[in-house]
């Protein structure tokens, strides 16, 4: 079962280790990563940034078990376990599916990824739109131009 966790990106690797010590060698950890470019003075900079933020997902089949969740609590580097993790499942392992498809060699998430189709069919899944379908019709560096129903 995937779990959403928050964690401190400093102690990452003590939270990693505490985890292995805690639920053995089958814990699965990701955390999809973008690699930006930017010029400044005619010189590239590369930037690694965490498309989550300070987010992990985390997978392991007894995480489902709040025994094993409350032993997780007191991990160094842990802020806290995002609760009702149990009723996505299908939406996290549907996102890492597409993260997983959009990656490089190098294990970084494609341009692609963020890329919309002019004129192609799209749904609102929160807000006060919800479950609205639109189509996009302009786009440009700060507008989307959506025609709804």
């Amino acid at each position: 079962m995937w779990a959403v966790i928050k964690i401190d990106i400093k102690k990452i690797s003590t939270l990693k280790k505490d985890f292995f010590d805690k639920l053995g060698s089958d814990v699965e950890f990701y955390m999809p990563k973008l690699r930006l470019k930017k010029y400044i003075k005619s010189k590239i900079y590369l930037k690694e940034v965490n498309l989550l933020g300070n987010y992990l997902l985390c997978f392991h089949k007894d995480l489902a078990n709040k025994s094993v969740l409350s032993t997780l609590k007191n991990s160094k580097g842990l802020k806290y376990i995002l609760n009702n993790f149990s009723s996505s499942q299908i939406e996290i392992q549907s996102f890492i599916n597409k993260c997983k498809e959009n990656e490089d060699k190098e294990g970084y998430i494609k341009q692609n990824f963020f890329n919309f189709k002019s004129y192609g069919k799209y749904k609102f899944i929160s807000g006060p739109f919800t479950n609205l379908i639109f189509t996009i019709i302009n786009e440009n560096n700060f507008t989307i131009k959506a025609l709804m129903g």
